[in-house]
C-alpha cells in the first residue's frame, strides 16, 4: 500500500444502492448464511472423520473465522462498500487483487448457487412425484429473482425469517440435547462420558484424525462474510456492521460448538446414523415423531435461505466490480428501487446455468470446477488478512476506526501463520489436494484476465 492516498481511494461509492437493511437483518443474514445444510447434514462427516475431537477441530476452524471475520468488520466498518473485502484488497494490496477477489468470490457462489437449488428442488420434487425437478428448480429460481429484484429491505425481510426458522430450530435442538444429557426427558437416562471418552477415547483417530476433520469443517463457516457485503445498504452503516459482527461471531461459535458437543455426547461417535444425518439420530433418541420429514424441511429451507443470500451476494459484488470498471459497465446500472438491476439478473441467469451444469455435464468435469470452489474461501481469507496488515496503519492515522482487531498486529500473523498451516494440511490429503490445485490454476486465470483488463482500459480516479 502507497504511503499516501488521495481521498477518494479509500471510498467505494454506494450512494445509488437503496438503504433499507438494519442491524437484525444483517445478523440474521449473517448467521442465517453460516447455518446451512452443511450444519444440517455434513457434521456427521467431520464427526466420523475424527471421533468427538471433531470438537478441537471446530474450535480451530471457529478461532480462525473469528479473527477474519473481526479484521474483515473492522475495515468494513471504517470503509462500508458493497464490494467488501475485494475493495480492501484493492486499496491495500492492489489493483488486481481487488480484481481477483471479486471475480473469485462471485465465481465460487455462482457454482454454489447450483448445487444450493439442485439440493432443494431434488428434496422437494420427492414431495411432489409428478412434478419434474427442474420445474421446482425454476420457480425456485424466477420467486428468488423476483425478491431480489424488489427493494432491499423486502431481501432483508426475507433473509430474516428464514434465518429466525434456523437458529429457532438449532436452539430448540441445544435445549432438547441438553435435556439428554442429563436424562430430563421421559425414558431418559444420564449419558454421562461414555461416548465422549469410549470407543477408543476422545481422539480415536489422534491428531491425524483431527487434521482430516479440520480439512471437513474448517469451510462449513462460510457465508458470514455476506454481512460486510450488505452493510453498505444499511441505514448506518458504521455502526451497523459493528454490531452485527459482534452478534454474528459469538452466537455461530455457540450453536456450531454447542450442536456437535450434544451428538457426540449423546451418541457413539462411530454411530452410522450420526453420518448419514447428526441432527435427526440426536432428535431420535428423544422419541420425537416425524423428526426425520421435519429436519428434511428445514434442509430446503436452510438451502433456499443460502441461495437466496448468495443471488445478492454474488449481484452487489458484481456491482461494485463494474463500478470500478472490473466488469461490464452495463452491470452497474441502478434500477428505481435502489437495486443492481442487470448484475442481479446476471446473478440469477448464471444460477440456472449452474442448476442445468449439475444435471448435464459429465462428474468429471462438474467435479473439477467445484474443486475450484473448495479451497477459494482459503484463498479469500488469507486475502482478507493481508489487506489489513497493509490498511490498518492508515485507517488509524485516519481516525477511522470503530471496531479494532485484537492485539494488532500480532494476532493478524497468528492468523495468517494457521491459515498458511491450513494449507500444508490440503497438500497431504489427496481429496484437498485436488481443490488447492484447481483453485490455485482458477486463481491464476482470474489474475491474467485482471493484468489484461487493466491494460486494456484507463481506470478511473475515483470509485
Amino acid at each position: 500500500m502507497s504511503g499516501t492516498r488521495t481521498p477518494g481511494t479509500m471510498t467505494d461509492s454506494t450512494s445509488t444502492l437503496g438503504r433499507g437493511l438494519k442491524v437484525r437483518h444483517l445478523t440474521m443474514m449473517g448467521l442465517g448464511s453460516a447455518i446451512g445444510a452443511g450444519l444440517f447434514l455434513g457434521t456427521g462427516v467431520g464427526i466420523a472423520t475424527a471421533g468427538p475431537a471433531v470438537l478441537v477441530s471446530y474450535l480451530l476452524a471457529g478461532i480462525i473465522v473469528v479473527f477474519v471475520m473481526r479484521m474483515l468488520g473492522e475495515m468494513g466498518a471504517a470503509i462500508p462498500a458493497s464490494g467488501s473485502f475485494s475493495h480492501y484488497a484493492r486499496i491495500g494490496i492492489g489493483e488486481w487483487a481487488g480484481f481477483v477477489m471479486g471475480w473469485l468470490y462471485w465465481f465460487m457462489l455462482i457454482m454454489v448457487l447450483g448445487a444450493e437449488i439442485t439440493g432443494a428442488s431434488g428434496i422437494v420434487s420427492g414431495w411432489l412425484p409428478g412434478v419434474p425437478q427442474w420445474v421446482v428448480a425454476l420457480v425456485f429460481v424466477i420467486f428468488f429473482a423476483a425478491v431480489n429484484l424488489a427493494k432491499v429491505s423486502n431481501f432483508g425481510e426475507f433473509e430474516f425469517w428464514f434465518a429466525a426458522i434456523k437458529v429457532t430450530v438449532i436452539i430448540a435442538f441445544l435445549v432438547i440435547g441438553v435435556l439428554l444429557v442429563f436424562g430430563l426427558l421421559p425414558d431418559t437416562e444420564p449419558v454421562g462420558t461414555t461416548n465422549l471418552f469410549g470407543h477408543g477415547g476422545f481422539m480415536p483417530e489422534g491428531f491425524a484424525g483431527v487434521a482430516a476433520g479440520l480439512l471437513v469443517v474448517a469451510f462449513a463457516f462460510g457465508g458470514i462474510e455476506i454481512v460486510t457485503i450488505a452493510a453498505a445498504e444499511s441505514e448506518d452503516p458504521e455502526r451497523s456492521i459493528a454490531v452485527a459482527v459482534r452478534s454474528v461471531v459469538w452466537r455461530i461459535s455457540v450453536f456450531y460448538l454447542g450442536s456437535i458437543s450434544i451428538m457426540v455426547l449423546v451418541l457413539p461417535w462411530d454411530s452410522s446414523d450420526l453420518k448419514s444425518g447428526p441432527f435427526v439420530a440426536v432428535l431420535n433418541q428423544a422419541h420425537i415423531p416425524y423428526v426425520a420429514g421435519f429436519m428434511e424441511l428445514v434442509v430446503v429451507v436452510a438451502l433456499l435461505s443460502a441461495f437466496n443470500a448468495n443471488i445478492y451476494g454474488t449481484s452487489r459484488m458484481a456491482y461494485s466490480l463494474s463500478r470500478r470498471g472490473d466488469g461490464p459497465a452495463f452491470m452497474a446500472r441502478i434500477s428505481n428501487s435502489g437495486v443492481p438491476l442487470n448484475a442481479v439478473l446476471l446473478s440469477v441467469f448464471f444460477g440456472f446455468v449452474s442448476v442445468l451444469l449439475n444435471w448435464w455435464l459429465p462428474d468429471d468435469l462438474l467435479g473439477l470446477l467445484l474443486n475450484a470452489v473448495g479451497s477459494a474461501l482459503l484463498v479469500i481469507w488469507i486475502f482478507i488478512v493481508v489487506s489489513h496488515l497493509r490498511l490498518r496503519p492508515q485507517l488509524e492515522r485516519e481516525g477511522k476506526l470503530t471496531v479494532r482487531m485484537w492485539l494488532f498486529p500480532w494476532l493478524s500473523y497468528v492468523t495468517l501463520a494457521m491459515l498458511a498451516g491450513f494449507v500444508v494440511l490440503m497438500l497431504f490429503d489427496t481429496d484437498a489436494r485436488t481443490q488447492l490445485i484447481s483453485t490455485c490454476v482458477l486463481f491464476l486465470v482470474i489474475a491474467a484476465l485482471g493484468v489484461l483488463n487493466t491494460r486494456l482500459r484507463k481506470r478511473p480516479q475515483t470509485v
